[in-house]
């Protein structure tokens, strides 16, 4: 097979040819896997070929060594691995032979290929002279050779984990980066890739970082290529700067006076990408401080590992006139653009940070910009100082900014309405959001929202709707934070008043000519779902008139014919907005006995949509949908009977999905919220449910964020068929248990011990449900073989030390379950547990209000166990 052909076709314009040079790619691939590579790696080699069959054979050659999936990745490993040995090293000689190619696609491409090779075969112990044959690479005469190098020393640092190479070599890789970096380095190629390199192997530098001199060494290179003549090379050294900053942030105190000034340098007379990465250097060691300062409460312990060293704090004086001057450089139509990124951006990004990094401290170094900014005649001057105000509206204290926002309101609603520029209006309604979202709910006796002022915020909110998009969906977004502001008052919110005009003119923005064109309908169907949820009782009879007019423009949406592909993919977004807002309707209104019993007259025809929803999607299920659905199951309880045999397939196809898996998941939720309402009435669903359940559990291609709920789902089922349980006991046990081994003995990053948490919350909630639901049944004893092992797995948890809140509650409850259904059952079984005791005495002296609640509960069942 001539591959050269074959590749050229496969890119070819004409879609025949290229459709049969992918299948006869696909065919040599199945047939003969190593031949296939190796053709591929030859090809690449080849200084006599195309440069364009060279460079898809190394794509192809990086796509068959990795993948995004977690299971694809495995199996593509896995099949490298067993393939067989010769054929490997000559796949490997051919790479290595092709980073010294003078064409760059070809050598750019293989270092990625080494790289994803590397990333295979090093934590395997395997390819030890890799890393060596580089090195020898680095010293050779033409440029490339030596750029190539570099960047495959980069990549390689991404692909595999600091632990897998050894001291030894990282301080010959480093050295290797390091010196391509420097000045001396003549080739402007080398230079960079050497930079991008350090970038990536900052990670691996934890010993050299601790050792004064190298540490002065690599920050002072970085620090000379922050002022190279080559832009690329500078940002790429300010990116380093921003990554030492998180990374080693306890070892920067003898350079921050340099790093400053370096920085803010760039920021006023450099190119945007450069000064970007300077402002975002600060913004870094905001988010450090933030943290240290949020977990030690301010007081620097003995037990902390990094001392806070409050370079923000220091730098103030200095720091916030330079980020304030960056709030004049905007660009004309940065609000239109949604991705929009610049430099006044980032500056106001970076001051909202500062603000909550030291508090109170900001405002006196702010509040004069503003006073001498806002009433200017440029429109910069303007729209500055508003964001400058909006940016530390979230930091300090509602006694210090109360008073100021008091001034400043009256202002800023005549702005919104009367300022002749857009920007300033777009700027001064986020900046209101802002000042409800931060300083509405504070328990300060200084009000800002006032009886007499409330009639005129919500005029001026109202009539900005009409604006131009962006001002609109900012207005949007203040009136959200408005309305939350007032949430859980009870009887009374001075928003009650305006709540009819308030809906009416959110549902007037959704019909706007231009809504499609911004996130402006999404943001006014948020708004309009807020404002419902935040309702009170009086409102009630408004809420149950706005149940038609949703349903109305579902229906509409249901009736539109033929429709382009981008059509419907307007409809499906507009059609899950409008479920989303059914949802909230019917939460509020099911949330108390007067309105539920008015709205009920509505449950038939809601469903009815719901399920013409899910009919005009062929593959997949509406999300919004189906949670609409779990909302209406808890309202309407047993009631939700008769929809079951309509809806059982949309449920089953929900359960089924594993490319979506967030609807995968919210389907199993769903599933819980249905068993809850139904109770014994689920009983003949039960097989299909718990069989497509145990099936995605034991499925690979699940992502493992669904399997946490799928457990417990198992409890809610449990505990509605009760004794009928019995019948999946056995699979349903196996599962936990296997999945309850798993998570007693994790060690790794606080994301795995989250995940954990999770796992080991949905398995005590299935255990749970399941001792609840045998309670006072002839069967309990069933459940008597699989209490041992509970209790293991009690004990296991108890004894890592890092269980959340929430699995303490659950774990205690567990026991509690255990003591209640199983009674004199149990006794020696939990007075033999090695640490129930410990646990319930740590539980009952929690200061989490629900853990002690749990525990109190447990100790009562366990003594009644015990006492029988």
């Amino acid at each position: 097979m001539e591959v050269t052909q074959v590749l050229f076709n496969a890119q070819s314009i004409d879609g025949t040819v290229r459709k049969n040079a992918e299948e006869s790619l696909k065919q040599f691939q199945e047939q003969n896997l190593p031949g296939f590579l190796l053709s591929l790696s030859g090809e690449l080699a080849n200084e006599e070929k195309p440069i364009e069959t060279r460079k898809l054979a190394g794509l192809i050659l990086k796509n068959s060594l990795d993948a995004k999936e977690q299971h694809r990745k495995f199996e593509l490993v896995q099949r490298w691995l067993s393939l067989d040995a010769t054929a490997k090293s000559q796949i490997k000689a051919c790479l290595l032979q092709t980073l010294s190619s003078p064409v760059f696609d070809a050598h750019s491409t293989t270092s990625q290929v080494i790289a994803k090779v590397a990333g295979i075969e090093l934590p395997q112990k395997q390819w030890p002279e890799l890393i060596g044959s580089l090195l020898s690479n680095v010293h050779q005469i033409p440029a490339y050779a030596k750029q190539a190098t570099l960047e495959t020393l980069g990549y390689l640092c991404e692909e595999v984990s600091p632990d897998v190479i050894d001291q030894d070599q990282v301080n010959k890789i480093l050295t290797a980066v390091v010196q391509g970096m420097s000045a001396s380095e003549g080739n402007i190629d080398v230079r960079l890739a050497a930079t991008r390199a350090l970038y990536n192997a900052l990670g691996f530098a934890q010993a050299n970082f601790s050792n004064d001199m190298e540490r002065d060494y690599i920050m002072r290179v970085v620090c000379e290529a922050t002022l190279s003549p080559e832009v690329r090379i500078r940002q790429a050294a300010f990116e380093c700067l921003v990554s030492i900053s998180s990374t080693y942030y306890e070892k920067l105190t003898p350079y921050i006076q340099d790093i400053f000034n370096i920085t803010s340098k760039a920021v006023r007379e450099d190119e945007e990408p450069v000064a970007l990465q300077a402002i975002e250097f600060w913004s870094s060691i905001c988010d450090e401080e933030i943290d240290i300062l949020e977990e030690y409460g301010g007081e620097f312990t003995g037990d902390s590992d990094v001392p806070c060293f409050y370079f923000i704090k220091k730098a103030l004086p200095a720091l916030v006139p330079m980020l304030l001057e960056t709030l004049l450089k905007q660009e004309e139509d940065q609000d239109q653009d949604e991705g929009a990124w610049n430099i006044a951006m980032a500056g106001g990004t970076c001051l909202g940070l500062v603000a909550q990094t030291v508090g109170d401290d900001i405002v006196p170094l702010v509040v004069p910009f503003v006073e001498e900014n806002i009433t200017k005649p440029d429109w910069r001057q303007r729209e500055a100082a508003t964001y400058a105000f909006g940016s530390i509206l979230d930091g300090p204290s509602p006694e210090k900014l109360i008073p100021l926002v008091n001034v400043a309101l009256t202002f800023m609603l005549s702005a919104l309405t009367k300022d002749p520029n857009s920007h300033v209006k777009d700027t001064t309604a986020w900046a209101l959001g802002r000042i409800f979202e931060f300083l509405l709910g504070s328990a300060v006796d200084l009000p800002i929202i006032t009886q007499a002022n409330c009639q005129q915020i919500v005029t001026v909110l109202l009539q900005s709707m009409k604006d131009s998009p962006n001002v609109a969906e900012k207005a949007c977004g203040a009136l959200y934070f408005l309305a939350q502001g007032y949430e859980g008052e009870g009887e009374s919110s001075p928003l009650t008043p305006f709540f009819q005009e308030i809906v009416q003119s959110l549902l007037t923005v959704t019909h706007r000519e231009d809504v499609g064109d911004s996130r402006l309908r999404t943001a006014a169907y948020e708004t309009l779902n807020e404002v419902v949820r935040c309702s009170t009782v009086e409102t009630a009879p408004l809420v149950l008139q706005l149940v038609a007019v949703i349903m109305m423009e579902l229906h509409n949406t249901l009736e539109s014919q033929k429709l382009s592909s981008e059509e419907r993919e307007k409809q499906s977004e507009l059609q899950g907005l409008l479920c989303g807002c059914l949802q909230v309707i019917i939460q509020k209104l099911g949330s108390s006995e007067t309105t539920k019993y008015a709205f009920m007259q509505y449950a038939d025809q809601i469903m009815g949509l719901f399920l013409r929803v899910f009919a005009c999607r062929s593959a997949t299920v509406h999300e919004e949908a189906m949670l609409a659905i779990g909302a209406l199951a808890y309202a309407t309880g047993a009631g939700f009977a008769k929809y079951m045999p309509e809806f059982y397939r949309y449920l089953e196809m929900g359960l089924q999905n594993f490319e979506e898996y967030q609807v995968c998941a919210v389907t199993v939720g769903v599933v819980g919220d249905i068993s809850r309402a139904l109770e014994e009435k689920i009983v003949p669903y039960c097989d299909g449910i718990m069989t497509q359940l145990l099936k995605n559990l034991s499925s690979n291609q699940l992502h493992r964020s669904v399997k946490p709920p799928i457990f417990s789902c198992f409890g809610d089922i449990a505990l509605a068929v009760g004794e009928y349980f019995e019948k999946y006991l056995m699979w349903a046990m196996s599962a936990l248990q296997s999945a309850a081994d798993l998570s007693t003995h994790i060690a790794g990053d606080d994301e795995l011990v989250e995940y954990t948490n999770s796992l080991r919350n949905g398995i005590l909630e299935a255990y749970s449900g399941i001792f609840q639901g045998f309670k006072n049944s002839p069967k309990t004893q069933l459940l008597i073989p699989y209490a041992p092992h509970i209790l293991q797995f009690l004990d296991g948890i108890y004894m890592e030390k890092d269980m959340d809140d929430m699995v303490m509650k659950t774990a205690i409850g567990v026991l509690g379950d255990l003591a209640d259904t199983l009674g004199n059952h149990a006794s020696s079984m939990i007075q033999q547990s090695v640490s129930s005791k410990d646990f319930l005495n740590e539980c009952l002296s929690s200061e989490d209000l629900l853990v002690k609640e749990s525990a109190q509960w447990a100790k009562l069942a366990i003594s009644r166990a015990i006492s029988v």
